[in-house]
Order: C-alpha cells, then structure tokens, then sequence
C-alpha cells in the first residue's frame, strides 16, 4: 500500500492529537462535572447536569475523540511505516484504544445514560436511589481508571518505552 509523504504524516498527526484530546479532554471534563452534583438542592438542576455529561459524551466530544483516535491510529498504521505490530508500545496502544471503547460502550456509556433517567424521573430523590448511587459510584471508580490509563498512553505514545518486536 501507498504511503502517506512527510507532510501528510504530519497532517495526520495533527489530526490524530485533535482526536486524542478531545477524549481524553472530554472524559476529564465528564468527571469534574460529577463534583458539581454536590450541593445541589433542585432535581432539575440535577438532571441538567446527567443531561450534560450524556450530551458532552455522546454526541459532542467523547465519543467523536475515540471514534477519530481509532480511524486516525487505523490510518497512521496503514499509510505509514509505524504498521501495527511492529513495536511492543504499538500493540499496547491498540489494546488500550480497542478495550477502552468496548469498555465505555458496554459499561461507562449505559451507567451515566442510567443516572440521567433516574434523575429526569425522580429528581432529586435519584440521591437516595440504590441504582443512581450504583451507576454513579461505578462510572467515578471506572471512569477515573479509564482516564487514567488514556493519559497513561499518551505518555507511551511519546516516550515510546518498549523496544521492537523481533
């Protein structure tokens, strides 16, 4: 296959970085909006707050940054001499990026969709529901790794810490 020349490796770097940070940026805005939650005295309020975090996810930041660290990876591995296997940090990439999309599409993405249906039902009893707080506990505890570990490649993908495959 063709290769992309050097400009249009950087333009695909450039697009891959626009990616990557609006993921990792929306999933750390995703759970600083969970601290806003405290204090809060009024179910609407409340709701708007799930409503946003859903919204900032779903349709506008989070999953259109995965979705473009994939396709942008895919393409970087394709069109570039990088490949896919190549380089142990490579493969470590492509394992983080493919379970941490499984990971939010099967768990992360229907625990906060959970909580903003309690809250636009029940309002601010969703505060003492047993499946709010359930939902709610597990997308911190996980959401928090997941980030975690996003920042964690970044730091991979720059320092490029194991030695080729042989």
């Amino acid at each position: 296959m063709k290769k992309l020349s050097a400009k249009g490796l950087k333009w695909l770097k450039g697009f891959h970085l626009i990616a990557v940070a609006c993921w990792v940026g929306g999933a750390v805005s995703l759970l600083s909006l969970y601290f806003l939650k405290d204090g809060v005295s009024d179910g609407n309020i409340l709701y708007g707050i799930n409503r946003s975090v859903h919204h900032i996810d779903m349709s506008i930041v989070v999953i259109p940054g995965a979705i473009g660290s994939l396709l942008t990876g895919l393409l970087y591995s394709l069109l570039s001499n990088w490949g896919f296997f190549r380089h142990n940090w490579l493969t470590f990439k492509w394992i983080v990026t493919s379970l941490a999309i499984v990971f939010g599409t099967l768990y992360l993405g229907p625990w906060e969709t959970t909580m903003m249906e309690i809250s636009g039902k029940i309002g601010m009893a969703s505060l003492q529901n047993p499946d709010y707080l359930y939902n709610q506990q597990m997308n911190l505890i996980f959401g928090t790794f997941q980030v975690l570990l996003l920042i964690f490649t970044i730091f991979v993908s720059i320092l490029k810490p194991w030695k080729s495959k042989k």
